[in-house]
């Protein structure tokens, strides 16, 4: 019992001092690259912060624990959507463009709406279970190529315009400009920073984990719950931390990248390496996902000029809180 509460703490101090790190380095990186924050917190920071989840789910489906994945991943994403986003917002309103708003919150709710339909087999077709199957998982994986080429192609896009706009600039040197960080010091921030995040996580479900087990609650549970919490905590740090930084790009960013990132990687490959059932997760949280999924870009477009105030962040808080009061209440 002393060990898991040591891993709490040890976990949590991880992820904390790792989101400063990692911010401050891809912000440094994306100027650098002439890419915007928003492409960084898309890519580099989402993936990094979303690598608990991978690590927790592609092992359960080695070990053939197949609702530890699908919770992990379900429970994530409601996570990400609901509390991050809303904390994030309490703490600074979060400005969004409408490239956000267009394309990239639609291709979260388009994850969500491909898992609920890929998880009710029986409903849909007669199946004799619910199985998010091996063909599945690379539909899923195949659904993240073309997120990955679209972003791509933006961030190419803007590295062009970027290198313009610098040519012009060129022979106007700004003396009192604060003095950017080095590339070597941004990618050493970057890369200490995501080490102390996945540390962190590991350890803070390693202790959290323990004292579930204990009380003899179900690994589905355990997936919604206190593994989700816990493997999101990187990206609740890292979004938080950027909004505090004025980052809004790799604060929203972090979080859609990581909610595309979870369902069309994180389950495209652990279905494809074992065929997954969702076992305890049912409707109830599948369709949770895809409310807030659809909550999300509603928000963000139309009660406000494109930005996510405080009241909304309130909302999506106290969403979160009656979510896990419920499920906790139908254990």
């Amino acid at each position: 019992m002393l060990l898991a509460i040591l891993y709490t703490i040890l976990g949590l101090v991880g992820i904390l001092v790792g989101a400063s790190l990692l911010t401050d380095g891809a912000s440094a990186i994306a100027k650098k690259m002439g890419l915007s924050e928003l492409i960084i917190g898309l890519t580099v920071v989402s993936f990094g912060t979303s690598m608990p989840e991978w690590i927790i789910s592609t092992m359960s489906a080695i070990d053939h624990n197949a609702p530890l994945a699908v919770g992990n991943v379900v429970g994530s994403n409601i996570f990400n959507i609901l509390a991050i986003i809303g904390i994030t917002s309490l703490i600074r309103p979060i400005k969004v463009s409408r490239e956000i708003l267009t394309v990239q919150i639609p291709f979260v709710l388009l994850s969500s709406v491909v898992l609920l339909v890929m998880a009710n087999g029986r409903l849909l077709n007669g199946s004799p279970a619910n199985v998010i199957s091996r063909s599945d998982g690379i539909i899923l994986v195949l659904f993240f190529a073309v997120f990955m080429w679209y972003t791509v192609k933006e961030a190419l896009t803007q590295r062009a315009g970027q290198e313009r706009l610098e040519r012009k600039e060129e022979d106007k040197p700004d003396d009192k400009a604060k003095k950017p960080i080095s590339q070597l010091k941004a990618w050493i921030m970057l890369l200490v920073g995501l080490a102390l995040l996945i540390f962190g996580g590991d350890k803070f479900v390693d202790g959290a984990s323990d004292f579930a087990l204990r009380l003899g609650v179900s690994e589905g549970m355990i997936g919604l719950t206190i593994a989700a919490v816990g493997t999101s905590l990187p990206e609740l740090a890292t979004s938080a931390a950027a909004a505090i930084k004025k980052q809004n790009g790799i604060a929203v960013g972090n979080v859609i990248g990581s909610c595309v990132f979870n369902v069309f990687f994180v389950l495209g490959t652990a279905a494809t390496i074992y065929p997954l059932a969702p076992g305890t997760i049912g409707n109830f949280d599948l369709l949770t996902l895809t409310g807030a999924s659809l909550l999300f870009w509603i928000f963000g477009w139309f009660f406000a000029n494109k930005e996510f105030t405080r009241t909304e962040g309130a909302l999506l808080t106290a969403a979160y809180i009656a979510y896990m009061t419920l499920i906790i209440m139908r254990a």
